[in-house]
């Protein structure tokens, strides 16, 4: 074969076979395929698209590129949930401690954030001591003692897609419905988990900007996670607004716990119940309804929240900061944006608020920037609140004072304020089998 002819076929349309489509892989991940022949077949992939059978043969490949983890000696059922990423999406916070709670192993590895979207791996390092990375002995041993674990991506889980994404973001080829699902179910595939639940973000934090254009995304991956022998699901949920009231990580870890002590953003608790009940039921432990309460009830007995604090002790952090959460440093300095008009909050640019925290020191432009755990946005008013002009709407946390000014006209910016009140929209869009 040669990648001069693979890259024509598909530059003019043609459909790549498995074989090609390996062939470029093995040899990209072994450095016999330099970059700019790499680049020019992702580029053709984003004009051209790739169908399923052509996406489920590249998403195996990036799986079956390193090393494919063994979850044998981990006693039970294994489950994993992932999220295509938002602006205050701390989720897996949440959930994974009540489904564990309940007796289903968690074994998860997140990633970190890069842009305007947040990590759980940068969130929980806001954690004092807490290890994202561990062996694979101890990390099992962890989910069989306690019920969860979540570290970071391991290094040699499909190097394939470290490498085609390093690609895809300095070229423009991020946005491609077919290099997305390889990306996120080549790894997850990698892992050795039964039952995967997907949270597939919409709107204007998301990466997927349409409902359309999620929907399908979610098709396709349930549909290749089915081909792999697991277990799928994925839900449909709104990403135009931020989710809870905390944006940055230590704040958002905060939230986190008072959610699961039953205090949490009605919106936050909304899509952690249903995320975990989803899961709950995916695993066979009742009936959706049976699985609701008890993702309920994990929560108002606290069973939940010492799952949380016993798998941050087990992971070396202060789990006692889990159960007294005051013992969270906050930022040196504080701002508050006040509103410059009256009227209701008819939306917002949920992207434009994750750049406004971003700006803050919360997260980061590359991969080598250095995040402030402390600094962050918390909101006093979202979409669909009445305000005057000078009401505070968010207050602004950062260790270094000179970044409120470009911050704050960000968020002013992303902030639409209208006099008439902006029509309710569900949190939950649809749901994919």
């Amino acid at each position: 074969m040669r990648m001069y002819d693979i890259i024509q076929k598909k530059r003019d349309g043609g459909v790549l076979s498995e074989a090609e489509i390996k062939w470029f892989l093995e040899g990209y991940v072994k450095g016999e395929i330099p970059d700019y022949q790499a680049a020019a077949l992702c580029m053709a992939i984003y004009f051209r698209g790739m169908n399923l059978e052509e996406t489920a043969a590249l998403t195996f490949a990036v799986r079956d590129s390193g090393e494919r983890l063994d979850f044998s000696e981990i006693h039970g059922l294994r489950v994993d949930k992932h999220s295509t990423g938002g602006v205050g999406d701390k989720t897996s916070l949440v959930v994974a401690p009540i489904v564990a709670s309940l007796g289903v192993k968690v074994a998860k590895m997140s990633g970190r954030g890069l842009g305007h979207t947040g990590g759980t791996i940068d969130k929980l390092e806001a954690i004092p001591g807490f290890k994202t990375s561990l062996p694979i002995d101890e990390f099992k041993e962890i989910v069989n003692r306690v019920g969860i674990a979540i570290v970071g991506q391991n290094a040699e889980l499909a190097p394939a897609d470290k490498l085609l994404y390093a690609l895809r973001d300095v070229t423009a080829t991020v946005d491609s419905l077919p290099l997305i699902v390889s990306s996120i179910m080549g790894k997850k595939l990698a892992a050795d988990d039964d039952c995967i639940v997907l949270d597939v973000k919409t709107g204007s934090g998301a990466f997927m900007k349409t409902e359309e254009k999620s929907r399908e995304l979610a098709q396709w991956m349930v549909e290749i996670g089915k081909r792999a022998g697991k277990r799928m699901r994925a839900l449909i949920t709104d990403m135009d607004t931020p989710l809870g009231y905390a944006i940055g990580n230590s704040l958002e870890v905060i939230e986190s716990i008072q959610t699961l002590k039953g205090q949490g953003p009605q919106d936050l608790t909304e899509i952690c119940i249903a995320l975990a009940a989803n899961i709950l039921n995916l695993a066979e432990k009742g009936t959706y309804a049976e699985c609701e309460q008890m993702a309920k009830d994990a929560i108002a007995n606290g069973t939940a929240l010492q799952c949380f604090a016993d798998m941050v002790t087990a992971q070396g952090g202060k789990g006692d900061w889990i159960l007294h959460p005051e013992q969270f440093p906050t930022a040196k300095y504080s701002y508050t944006v006040r509103a410059k008009e009256s009227g209701y909050i008819t939306g917002v640019d949920a992207e434009g608020y994750g750049v406004a925290s971003l700006l803050l020191g919360a997260g980061r432009n590359t991969k080598e920037d250095v995040i402030d755990p402390a600094a962050g946005i918390y909101l006093m008013a979202k979409t669909g609140d009445y305000v005057e002009v000078g009401t505070p709407i968010a207050t602004l946390y950062s260790e270094r004072e000179n970044t409120f000014a470009q911050s704050e006209a960000r968020l002013l910016q992303a902030t639409r304020i209208a006099k008439t009140a902006p029509e309710k929209k569900p949190l939950i869009l649809g749901v994919v089998e």
